[in-house]
């Protein structure tokens, strides 16, 4: 008895000096990146306009309703190539208002084939006034006001996430 606990002791002593060593490794493989304000899973999108270059953001995921209904409301900041991602399935005809949003920004509606269907540039801060979508969308993308045409996001343009 005294051999395996011995043997367990030690078994845990390795593993546990394995984590210690590296424990960022440990702590990114069991958990996705988080966004520090939000705590909303942050992913990779790639953007493509029809003839450019691709371009990489990191935008965070609001997958449910309470995310979604919450947004980018209230935030004062966001970075360059940050966004924010709203998905829907089965896609919809969606629409916006930038109610206690205090960022202007670009609204970019996307259908299912991952092209961007319409972009609705600048929008006003805390305005209740709807922004739609000219189509079933499978997820909208906001950005900084102004990014889309920095990017050369127009429709049609691929988007992946």
């Amino acid at each position: 008895m005294r051999v395996l606990l011995l043997t367990l002791g030690l078994l845990v002593a390795a593993c546990s000096a394995q984590v210690a060593e590296n424990p960022a490794a440990a702590a990114s493989s069991s958990a996705a990146a988080r966004h520090p304000v939000s705590g909303l899973e942050v992913i990779p999108v790639t953007v493509t306009p029809p003839g450019g270059q691709p371009h990489a953001l990191k935008a965070e995921i609001a997958r449910s309703d309470a995310e979604q209904a919450q947004g980018l409301m209230f935030r004062t900041a966001m970075g360059a190539d940050e966004g924010m991602l709203f998905p829907y399935d089965p896609p919809r005809t969606v629409s916006f208002w930038m109610k206690n949003t205090v960022l202007s920004l670009d609204l970019i509606f996307i259908g299912a084939d991952r092209k961007v269907i319409n972009v609705a540039a600048r929008a006003t801060p805390y305005s209740e006034a709807s922004i739609w979508s000219r189509g079933p969308a499978a997820a909208v993308l906001e950005l900084n006001a102004g990014r889309a045409a920095q990017l050369g996001i127009v429709p049609g343009t691929r988007i992946d996430w």
